[in-house]
Order: structure tokens, then sequence, then C-alpha cells
């Protein structure tokens, strides 16, 4: 996607966002008392496509949500542009706890530290109220591949600059961020090769020997492992993948890389307290509930709760690490 038109994108979802923020939304008299939230349905706006990892993880808490809150729990898909579609509607919506988004970093966090990308919001646009999933980096080559640990391939992408390659689903995507940061901190310059079209065409590049190094996330690759169709080499957590046993961490090999996604719930800046106390409870119920962990598990999305503060604390970090990477990743994503 060009910078011009996703540029063109945001702007006109900016538009029409503004233009239906007063249209037949609830108003926010009394959200900030005990009536919160009444009979008005919540909207849970998810910035991803259907049927991905972000949109299933909001659709097995809607209902618990429900339960929790006694309203509607509505989940809207608004993607495009990389999230920013939906978190420009998200960010824009009056912050009466109506209207709250399922976020994921490092796209939240990534989107507006780059000028060109014309985010209509900052970090600082967002509430957040729980985090539900880390999803893991990992690195992974073919079955037959000469490289039998992390090391080897290591040390082979820095003896050949830049003639090794890896898949990433975009530019500024956290598995770009990851090379990124492996290069920063090994010194091994593996080369990205971008597919906008997502995880299924960076795995078919893959799968089909056009790009000899598989960057994505550990829930991505797990059929793969059981079919024998690759060799994780590395998991980028401060601990080992309850899906992935057998795997080391990066830093258990030496490496110190930590390259995840956050995927979980945020409103407009400005929610009142009251409210935010009762969407964050409810949240915590909902995704604490051993149903919804069960199924989570069964898709190999890992559970992992934090509540706001920590959810906000985790942002800071992941901002301050991309904001230094960003030089890197905008020179070779060119």
């Amino acid at each position: 996607m060009s910078l011009r038109y996703l540029r063109l994108a945001v702007a006109v979802a900016a538009v029409t966002s503004l233009a239906l923020s007063g249209c037949g939304r609830p108003t926010s008299e009394g959200a900030a008392g005990s009536d919160y939230p009444g009979d008005k349905p919540i909207e849970l706006i998810v910035s991803f496509a259907p049927g991905g990892a972000v949109d299933t993880a909001a659709r097995l808490i809607a209902p618990e949500l429900e339960k929790e809150l006694g309203t509607n729990v509505e989940v809207v898909n608004r993607p495009g542009a990389g999230g920013q579609i939906g978190y420009t509607e998200l960010t824009s919506a009056k912050p009466d706890g109506y209207t709250i988004g399922a976020t994921g970093s490092p796209s939240v966090v990534v989107s507006p530290l780059d000028p060109a990308r014309g985010a209509q919001y900052t970090r600082a646009s967002f509430k957040p109220l729980a985090m539900q999933v880390v999803d893991p980096a990992i690195i992974g080559v073919p079955p037959n591949a000469p490289y039998t640990d992390l090391k080897s391939l290591i040390e082979a992408a820095k003896k050949a600059p830049g003639s090794i390659t890896a898949t990433t689903t975009g530019v500024q995507t956290g598995e770009h961020f990851a090379l990124a940061q492996i290069k920063e901190v090994t010194g091994a310059d593996i080369a990205p090769v971008h597919f906008s079209e997502g995880q299924s065409q960076a795995v078919a590049a893959f799968l089909g020997n056009h790009v000899p190094v598989y960057v994505g996330s550990a829930s991505d690759v797990i059929d793969l492992v059981k079919q024998n169709k690759i060799r994780v080499l590395g998991v980028m957590d401060s601990q080992r993948s309850k899906f992935l046993p057998d795997v080391p961490t990066f830093q258990e090999s030496g490496y110190d890389v930590v390259s995840t996604t956050a995927r979980g719930y945020s409103a407009p800046a400005g929610l009142p307290d009251p409210v935010a106390e009762k969407l964050e409870s409810a949240l915590k119920s909902a995704i604490e509930n051993e149903a919804v962990q069960k199924k989570m598990t069964d898709l190999g999305l890992e559970t992992r709760y934090l509540d706001s503060q920590q959810y906000e604390e985790l942002w800071t970090e992941q901002e301050t690490t991309y904001k230094d990477l960003m030089p890197t990743v905008t020179q070779s994503g060119n």
C-alpha cells in the first residue's frame, strides 16, 4: 500500500467517523453514574478483517462482556490501512463507554510514530483497558535447511549481510521490527521480503521455497510444526511458548531480543473513571473465563491478562523500542 493511498484512506475514515459520531450514538448523560451501561448497546470496533486473531478473540469475549455488563456488545469490523481506519474511528468516538476497540500493538503504537502515515491520533488518544493475548514472534527455516539452531542462522547472516531473506506481512509490521531488532542486537542483517496481503501469503512463499526464513507469530506455525513443514529456531519472548515448549527463546540462545504482538482492548481517552472501572472489571472476568481461555488455547493463542495500568506500561515500553528502531525499519522498507 502506497503512503499516498494510506493517507487518503485514513483521511476518509476520519471524516466518516466524525460525521457518524453525532448520528444515533447514545448520549453520555449518566454514563459516569451508577446506571452505566443501562440497556444501551456497546460497539466493539475491530480494526482488522473478520476471521483473524484479533477478530476471533474479540468475538469470544463479547458474549461474556454482555453477561457482565447486562447489555448487547456488537463487534464491528473496520479493517484497512494497517489498523488505522478502525483506530481513527475509535479515538474519534465520544469517551462515554459505548464505543471500545480491540487494539493490537505494535500497530497501535507504531502508526503515530511515522508522520508519513498521517495518523489522526497518538498513543495518548487511547485509554487502555486490558490485555488479553500475547503472541511472540518466532523465526523458522525449512526442516532440511542447514541451520540447526539459532546461532548457526545468525552467524550465516552476519557473514553474508542481506543475502538471506525472511518474510514479513508488510512494512512497519511486527515482523519487520523483529528483524530490525535482530540486526541491532546481533549484527545479523536478514533482508525482509514484505507480503502486504498478510500471513497466508507469507506462509505460501515460505512453503514454496521462495523465501528461506519465516518470521511470524507463534500462533502462525503451530500446525506447520506438527506437519514437519518448519523448524522453529527461536521464540522472541521472555519465556518459552507453551505451544512450542521445546524451542528456546532468543534470550536462552544468548540474544536479548523480545518481540511480541500484544492484543487487548481500549477506549477513547477521556473515559470517566467510574465507567473505565466497570469496563476493566468486565473485561478481566471475560478474559479470565475458563471456557474462553480454553477456546483461545485451542486456537493457539496464549492468554496473558494485564490490567489497564500494566497494559499502558507495555505500550510505553514498546513505543520506546519502536521509536529507536524506526530509522532502520524505514530504510529497509524502501
